[in-house]
């Protein structure tokens, strides 16, 4: 019996350190020697400290920044582990919300959101994705029109020409990838780290 047995176990022994040990090793280094800036966590530094990363997301609520997509990522609450309390960008707990299109809640919450972007920006309408969240929770981008969206308040703001910010917005903008895949967009943590740098 032994000897119907052993095969099979060193295939499995075998396969399991190929697929579970060697190949993913060798990927990692791969990558590392390949793409080490994507590797490392695609990490943005200023001033030699890592201020976050170009794949998540972070809060901007000051007017004087220019804010990212809304996030419906939470966190057990600490009170009570049987609920959850909003943590917007947890990067441990990505996803969307569990909200549909029929969910009255969402369309309060969306109505609301709209409604204060309309006081920011009249004249304008509102782009869906400074309203809806990603399916991750985490995206870390907006739309061009998201980003002209907000020129008026973060120029104000910063006492800056409307100009010269809708300017450095231009300068920020990503086009697809490849020139085929995705939407053209800006990285909310980019374009607030080149604002920070601007002398008025």
């Amino acid at each position: 019996m032994l000897k119907e047995i052993r095969p099979a176990l060193v295939f499995i022994i075998g396969l399991t350190l190929i697929t579970g040990l060697l190949y993913p090793l060798a990927m990692t280094g791969l990558a590392g020697v390949l793409f080490p800036y994507q590797a490392q966590g695609s990490l943005i530094e200023q001033d030699g400290k890592v201020v976050g990363s170009a794949l998540i997301g972070q809060v901007f609520a000051d007017d004087k920044y220019f804010h990212g997509r809304p996030s419906a990522t939470n966190t057990p609450d600490p009170k009570d582990a049987t609920k959850t309390v909003d943590a917007p960008y947890n990067a441990a707990n990505s996803g969307g919300s569990n909200l549909g299109p029929t969910s009255k809640a969402l369309a309060d919450r969306i109505k609301s959101d709209v409604d204060t972007l309309k006081k920011e920006n009249p004249s304008a309408a509102v782009p869906v994705d400074l309203v809806t969240t990603s399916g991750s929770g985490l995206d870390p981008d907006i739309s061009p029109e998201a980003a002209f969206f907000q020129v008026p308040r973060v120029a104000k703001a910063r006492s800056l020409p409307e100009d010269r910010v809708r300017g450095l917005v231009n300068s920020q903008i990503q086009g697809r990838t490849l020139g085929l895949l995705g939407e053209p967009r800006v990285n909310v943590l980019r374009l607030n780290l080149a604002l920070d740098a601007v002398k008025s």
